[in-house]
């Protein structure tokens, strides 16, 4: 992040601190001559969690564990790319007052450091929903290397990982996630295009949500085993899907399906790099252009939260058609009004590519 963009979150999160001041200050006389005249419900929303968390999918996943005992809110609106986006005061202010924050982390939320450490709150359990997945290297060299497939080297992030996705201690895997190292630069933070990963990414959120309420820990497991195995049947279609293809590679707007090549045995050619708003040079798009014309490309794939200029520009001159491979880095306002969610955008995906890797 740059210089400045830090500056100005340092000043926001001193703005915050004093507005949150003079708001405690005004709750609590308001409440005292409330309080005696107001009928106090058997159940009321403040028994609920109150959860912030980043973008979407950390929120599809975190309402399927939660169910209806938590108050989930995505900080980063309808329709806006969240690689770039950054926390307004109101922002700080909601996480602030949260019990859980659930964010991607492996440096997708480039702010979650300044704004985590600025916070004077005790109560608060931090959810790095990525914890524990290893994290493929995401250099710009190696993103633009289309002469063999997507072998880039994996990150630790944590030496304690296991594959085992059911045996899980929820007070250990909480903690450890909330003292975890943040700083996750050069890293590929689109792990939950991995149905697989997702499945890991679930589970961190229900050990988060356990600790902060343990007491509802047992009905967060029956929820979590409940969108877990919509998951696992996910990733069985995606694998009988791509085990018999024509192809095996794909040209994609940014690089955010590396997890999702990786674990099915496919090649990502990306056009631009981990964030969609990065323009490619002219060396970029002379390499894409010329893989796409040796291979016989003939899909070219965009996304729905970006322009979709530079795909169009490839394909009209390599002669392919254009299609929606979705990155889910939030819905837009048709998707939601469709109803649309993860698993249904993903199953697009999945027609998607079966499409492009049998033409």
């Amino acid at each position: 992040m740059k210089f400045n963009k830090k500056s100005a979150l340092a000043l926001l999160f001193s703005f915050t601190l004093i507005v949150a001041g003079c708001g405690q200050n005004q709750s609590a006389s308001d409440s005292s001559t409330s309080s005696a005249n107001t009928p106090v419900p058997a159940e009321t929303e403040e028994a609920k969690l109150n959860v912030e968390v980043s973008f979407y999918p950390m929120y599809e996943f975190t309402k399927n564990v939660a169910g209806d005992l938590a108050n989930v809110h995505t900080l980063v609106p309808a329709g806006m790319e969240p690689h770039d986006w950054e926390p307004t005061p109101q922002d700080i202010a909601s996480i602030e007052k949260a019990d859980v924050l659930v964010y991607n982390g492996a440096g997708m939320e480039s702010w979650i450091d300044q704004v985590t450490d600025s916070l004077s709150s005790a109560k608060l359990i931090q959810v790095e929903a990525s914890h524990g997945i290893d994290l493929l290297e995401g250099s710009e060299e190696d993103e633009h290397d289309h002469e063999h497939a997507d072998t880039t080297d994996t990150h630790d992030h944590a030496d304690e990982a296991t594959t085992e996705e059911h045996d899980h201690d929820h007070d250990a895997e909480a903690e450890e996630g909330h003292t975890h190292d943040h700083n996750h630069d050069g890293l590929d933070p689109h792990v939950w295009l991995s149905p697989a990963l997702a499945v890991k990414e679930v589970r961190n959120i229900e050990a988060g949500l356990a600790q902060a309420a343990p007491e509802h820990a047992e009905q967060f497991k029956q929820n979590a085993d409940a969108y877990v195995a919509k998951l696992e049947a996910l990733d069985q279609d995606f694998k009988a899907a791509v085990a018999d293809s024509k192809r095996k590679d794909f040209i994609t707007q940014h690089a955010a399906f590396g997890y999702l090549a990786q674990e099915y045995g496919l090649q990502q050619v990306p056009i631009a790099g981990l964030s969609p708003e990065q323009e490619p040079s002219a060396a970029q798009m002379a390499a894409v252009i010329d893989f796409a014309k040796e291979h016989q490309v003939k899909t070219i794939f965009f996304e729905t939260l970006v322009s979709s200029k530079v795909s169009e520009t490839i394909a009209s001159e390599v002669g392919a058609k254009t299609a929606v491979l979705n990155p889910i880095e939030g819905l837009t306002e048709e998707e939601i009004a469709a109803g649309m969610d993860y698993i249904g955008v993903m199953r697009q995906n999945l027609e998607a590519l079966k499409l492009a890797l049998n033409e």
